[in-house]
């Protein structure tokens, strides 16, 4: 399994006219017949204006083939992307592969979460190391949240890793983090993780009407 994580950089005001052109053309024309939409986000905090989006595939052929098959569907090509493309400043991809032993999980519950995005970007060679940290800390992160995802970039910016979590609200969030920094253990792994680290960013997103994580 694969996944794709697409990010689109929209006009300032354009947001609202892009989300109902995505749900009322884009998600019937594309539905899952060419790639599993696993979530789509709007960014709150972070860089604004953006709309992220994760797809699944069995694999890098089965991505080639369905994508070309897109390309065809005249839906697509000629009743969705001529709408879209004129609100659109950026996109952006990248190819991920999920970390052996942390499975993509929806969040436990039907209300609605607020969700973090954080990708990590490692010294050259370290992200087996700093995943091997992080797995045996991550019972102990999970006593107060369940990740959603954990991958690696495969294609695009490379030594890279990508984590995503849910949060009933930002506050929750807020409650979270501040006991995780309690936990002894986390900071042992902090003194072994950050000096493999580069650089560390995080958006928070707000799911958009089409996603199937809420």
């Amino acid at each position: 399994m694969i996944y794709e994580l697409r990010t689109y950089t929209l006009i300032p005001g354009k947001q609202a006219e892009y989300l109902q052109l995505s749900r009322d053309i884009g998600r019937k024309v594309r539905g899952d017949k060419y790639g599993k939409l696993e979530g789509a986000w709007t960014s709150e905090f972070g860089t604004l204006n953006q709309y992220v989006h994760l797809w699944s595939f069995a694999d890098l052929n089965e991505r080639e083939r369905l994508r070309g098959a897109l390309a065809k569907d005249e839906g697509w090509t000629k009743e969705y992307l001529p709408k879209i493309r004129p609100l659109m400043l950026a996109q952006e991809n990248k190819i991920l592969y999920a970390v052996d032993g942390v499975p993509f999980t929806a969040p436990i519950g039907g209300d609605r979460h607020v969700y973090e995005l954080r990708t990590y970007r490692t010294h050259v060679g370290k992200v087996p190391e700093w995943i091997s940290h992080y797995k045996a800390i991550l019972p102990t992160r999970e006593k107060y949240s369940k990740i959603v995802g954990l991958w690696t970039t495969d294609v695009a910016q490379l030594n890279q890793l990508v984590h995503l979590w849910a949060y009933s609200d930002l506050n929750h969030r807020a409650e979270v983090r501040a006991k995780v920094t309690q936990e002894p253990a986390w900071k042992e792994f902090l003194a072994k993780g950050n000096p493999l680290l580069v650089e560390m960013q995080s958006i928070v997103l707000t799911p958009a009407e089409t996603s199937p994580l809420r």
